[in-house]
């Protein structure tokens, strides 16, 4: 099972359509050995998707994920997201394509989908940014880095740190390579000093004009000679300076002053198609209070989201703060004016604020030249990332958002967690990364057996603990081999660090598989 990193707008779906003939590439080709190869790919985000006949293994993978027996259209996004993939596996394809398989997914069906993935008899080839679930069924990783695509044998943890000691030596190759290029130009300048001192004195000194010319000659000789012998260390060992880190930087600020409350709801209640979702709901948000509302998948959760901006129809009371100004940002990726350009989208009149945007963008991972391009080139977490910066550019003092993180790379995702730490106004999270909601939200609103229960965060410690355990031994596997990596075979302590080195590496294997 291979699994695809790098960050947004990489190629990375770019590179599993040209798999699927989708694409055609403009410059080499992909040759599939077995003609008949049967491909299937299941995209990061449809639509729609056709209602044709369901094959008995369908149904009942459809079942097994508790997918409602209702039109694509009216399915959230976790119950289309497990269509979807359920119609890819009933394919039983030679090689299996999924791109982000893990968004809008809730603890339950991850595991699902982690069974079915081990099961699986074909190949699969999937593009995802979840560290623990490519730890969990990756056997080789796809690095896509900087327009190169680098291949290691192993999982996400393994090629990280395979990555980290691979620039670690770069950087060390190329800080030698310096100093000896330094030590090469110091003696060429001495050189060359004597030679121009040379050239002084074959011209001043009666008698000695020849002993100088033919001195200085000797000296321009050896700076020609040193100058060939630098062109050809440099051509026979060029080492690149290593490149910065991929980063992403931005602020989310409130600046709008509000009253206490936020919203209050009384009795609400709400049913869809026959089912009910909520009722009985009772709850009372302040300005200021970062909430989270946690439950499975097709409980009602983007509903009642739906619901506070106005966008469903619902039963009982609700009071919203008529000052408040709400950002509300959906899961839906393709609800932004596809065909403009973010010039056109963030139109500003002054040259200086059309610098801000532009510096906005360069910040978050774009390229000058996408400034100019429509957005439907944009990958699916480029665009969350213009939806993101129009919340960034208004200052609102209410954000809602409904799956944030989905189809935002490592970066993007650790910057938008420290920046809604940091939000000073109101925020409602819907979320299934546990870990992201314990870093931004303080109160849950906890959907159970048809209502909403508000309440102080208490998150489940055991991963955390697990966490922290793996990380104490990825630590000290990290500092074994730092130390092996300046020894030899031979070395008396070599064959122990070797062998705490394999211990280490199976111990944090099991985490992994837990």
């Amino acid at each position: 099972m291979i699994g695809v990193i790098g960050k947004n707008g990489a190629g990375k779906s770019t590179l599993l359509q040209l798999i699927n003939s989708d694409l055609v590439p403009i410059k080499g080709q992909i040759q599939r050995i077995e003609q008949n190869l049967k491909v299937t790919m299941v995209e990061q985000e449809t639509e729609s998707l056709s209602s044709g006949d369901q094959t008995i293994f369908e149904v009942k993978l459809l079942e097994k994920w508790h997918v409602p027996v209702h039109d694509f259209s009216q399915l959230n996004g976790g119950e289309k997201r497990k269509a979807r993939l359920a119609r890819g596996f009933s394919n039983e394809a030679d090689l299996l394509l999924l791109d982000e398989p893990t968004n809008h997914l809730d603890e339950q069906s991850l595991e699902l989908l982690k069974i079915q993935i081990k099961n699986y008899k074909g190949n699969i080839i999937l593009v995802s940014h979840d560290r623990y679930f490519l730890d969990a069924v990756a056997t080789k990783i796809w690095s896509i880095e900087g327009k190169n695509l680098i291949e290691h044998k192993g999982n996400y943890t393994s090629y990280m740190e395979f990555r980290k000691q691979k620039r670690l030596t770069q950087q060390r190759e190329y800080e030698k390579q310096q100093k000896m290029v330094e030590r090469i130009e110091e003696q060429i300048n001495e050189l060359t000093s004597w030679s121009k001192k040379a050239h002084a004195q074959s011209t001043k000194k009666e008698g000695f004009k020849e002993y100088y010319r033919v001195k200085a000659k000797r000296m321009d000789a050896q700076v020609k000679s040193k100058r060939k012998r630098l062109e050809k260390e440099l051509e026979k060992a060029k080492v690149e300076p290593v490149e910065p880190e991929y980063t992403v930087r931005f602020s989310i600020n409130a600046n709008h002053k509000a009253g206490r409350r936020f919203l209050e709801v009384r009795n609400l209640a709400k049913s869809f198609g026959g089912r009910t979702l909520f009722k009985d709901v009772n709850f009372t948000i302040q300005h200021g209070e970062k909430v989270a509302i946690i439950g499975p998948n097709g409980c009602g959760k983007t509903t009642l989201l739906k619901v506070i901006v106005g966008e469903e129809r619902f039963d009982g009371d609700m009071w919203i703060s008529p000052s408040a100004q709400i950002g509300y940002l959906s899961q839906d990726v393709f609800d932004l004016p596809l065909d403009q350009t973010p010039e056109q989208l963030f139109f500003q009149e002054t040259f200086e604020a059309r610098g801000k945007v532009q510096s906005l963008m360069k910040h978050l991972g774009f390229t000058a030249s996408q400034w100019k391009e429509p957005i439907r080139n944009m990958s699916m977490g480029e665009r969350v990332k213009c939806k993101l910066m129009v919340f960034i550019m208004e200052e609102k003092d209410v954000l809602i958002l409904d799956e944030p993180t989905n189809h935002l790379d490592l970066p993007s995702r650790e910057q938008l967690e420290e920046t809604l730490a940091q939000y000073n106004g109101t925020l409602i999270i819907v979320s299934h990364d546990r870990y992201f909601l314990e870093k931004t939200t303080t109160h849950q609103l906890v959907i159970m057996n048809h209502r909403k229960q508000k309440q102080p965060n208490e998150w489940p410690r055991e991963r955390d603990q697990l966490d922290e355990l793996r990380l104490k031994l990825e630590t000290e596997r990290q500092e074994v081999l730092g130390k092996l990596s300046f020894m030899t075979p031979n070395d008396p302590a070599y064959r122990e660090l070797d062998k705490r080195f394999k211990e280490l590496t199976e111990e944090i294997k099991n985490f992994c598989n837990r």
